[in-house]
C-alpha cells in the first residue's frame, strides 16, 4: 500500500518470488506502479521514503495552526503522531488525486467555491 487506501486488485512481489518477498496490494494502477519502483529501490520492501515522512513531518504545524485557529485543537491535542499523519496523509491525497484527474479535464467555469461540501 503506497497511498493507505484499501487495495483493490493491484498486486506486486518482487522478482516474483513469493518465497522471498512479502505481497503488496494497491487500489490502483498508479500505486502499483509507484509501489514497484520503490521495490525495485529497496530491494522488495515498499515503505515511506525518508522525504515523505521528513514532509508529513513538516506538516504537522500547519495542521496543528489550522485546528487553532478553527478552534478545533482541543479535539486533536491528545491524538498520536500517527492519528494526525493518517490525516495529513487523507487530505494530501485527496488533493493530489483531484489534481491528477483534473489534469485531463478543460478547466470548469464558475468560481472556485460554487460545489457542494460533500459532508
Amino acid at each position: 500500500m503506497v497511498c493507505g487506501r484499501e487495495a483493490r486488485g493491484f498486486g506486486y512481489v518482487h522478482r516474483l518470488r513469493h518465497d522471498l518477498y512479502p505481497h503488496y496490494g494497491f487500489c490502483s494502477m498508479r500505486c502499483q506502479q509507484a509501489g514497484a519502483e520503490i521495490a525495485r529501490r529497496s530491494n522488495g520492501m515498499i515503505d515511506k521514503t525518508a522525504r515523505e515522512t521528513q514532509a508529513i513531518k513538516d506538516a504537522r504545524p500547519l495542521f496543528a495552526e489550522a485546528l487553532t485557529a478553527l478552534g478545533l485543537m482541543e479535539h486533536f491535542f491528545h491524538r498520536s503522531a500517527e492519528d494526525i499523519d493518517r490525516l495529513i496523509e487523507a487530505a494530501v491525497t485527496g488533493y493530489v488525486e483531484s489534481m491528477q484527474r483534473q489534469a485531463g479535464v478543460k478547466e470548469r467555469h464558475g468560481t472556485a467555491f460554487d460545489d457542494p461540501i460533500p459532508f
